[in-house]
């Protein structure tokens, strides 16, 4: 799959047919394996590069012949050069005559990478050290032998986990509230889609806040835990790169959590107060109705009542 404006492309093109013809040589009336080429800025080849979600370029995809509508294809990432393409396609070769067993990874030069395997998209893990300021993640496709076609980008994922701080033990999460534990990985699991064939970027704003909680007791560490608040927004604007964006903003201030345990004394103490007020209301309430009551009785006695 090519885009005849492709630097890429027009550098793989005689590559890609002397391959073609060196394996037709090597293999005369074999056709289980045929090269093909689809210009996917064309009337023709367009639909099937959409069909395929095919936004770099070039691309080379595996179409086998007992593939269904909902098979995965597998994606060539190796060395574009006559040599290694023609090692590699020469397995599948191999897979059609049974000489080997059939698979969707292939790893021709046996360097432990593979040259194909199939699954669409990637994931981007890491630990990134940064200052106690705003700052920005940015996650953009980029790449030294492919250009992109940025109409059809998608940018859709899911964030599996994002935190800030240490890593925390499984004796520091029993330590932490609910609430604290809930917003250290607030967007976990969370997940992002774009509308198909509209540039979309993905901004993401997280508000961070220190939380120290002191265990009962006092005999450990406080626990340094930073929690966050998310909010996420999508940008479609024409021309725009599609982009994941992840702005963060470490708050300068820090929620200390301590947890005291009463002793029963001061319990005992409280329950006395609470029951000595009770009869002491009571005392003044009965004393109030009592002087009412005799007001009343003396003044039935002088018949100055009513």
């Amino acid at each position: 799959f090519f885009a005849p404006w492709c630097h890429w492309c027009q550098r793989l093109a005689p590559v890609w047919e002397k391959t073609a013809a060196a394996l037709a040589e090597k293999n005369p009336g074999d056709g289980r394996l045929v090269f093909a080429k689809v210009d996917c800025t064309s009337a023709e080849g367009l639909p099937l590069c959409n069909k395929y979600f095919v936004d770099a370029f070039p691309t080379i995809l595996v179409f086998r012949k007992d593939d269904t509508g909902e098979s995965q294809h597998e994606s060539y990432h190796g060395e574009r050069s006559v040599p290694a393409i023609t090692a590699w396609a020469e397995h599948f070769l191999a897979q059609a005559k049974r000489h080997i067993a059939k698979t969707n990874v292939v790893d021709s030069d046996m360097d432990g990478v593979p040259d194909s395997h199939n699954g669409v998209g990637c994931m981007v893990s890491g630990l990134v050290h940064v200052q106690r300021a705003p700052g920005m993640l940015k996650i953009q496709a980029a790449s030294d032998s492919h250009e992109f076609h940025w109409e059809t980008m998608d940018v859709s994922h899911v964030i599996n986990h994002l935190s800030f701080g240490p890593f925390l033990t499984e004796q520091a999460w029993s330590v932490l509230p609910h609430s604290v534990a809930a917003s250290v990985g607030a967007m976990d699991e969370k997940s992002f889609s774009s509308e198909q064939h509209i540039p979309t970027t993905h901004e993401h704003y997280v508000k961070v806040v220190r939380h120290d909680v002191s265990p009962p007791g006092g005999r450990r560490k406080a626990v340094v835990a930073y929690g966050y608040v998310g909010h996420s927004n999508n940008i479609q604007k024409a021309g725009e790169v599609p982009t994941v964006r992840i702005n963060y903003d470490i708050l300068p201030i820090v929620v200390q959590i301590t947890e005291k345990s009463q002793q029963l004394y001061h319990f005992v103490t409280q329950l006395c107060a609470i029951v000595g007020g009770v009869f002491t209301v009571a005392g003044i309430v009965a004393a109030i109705m009592d002087k009412g009551v005799n007001l009343m009785t003396k003044k039935a006695e002088l018949g100055k009542l009513g």
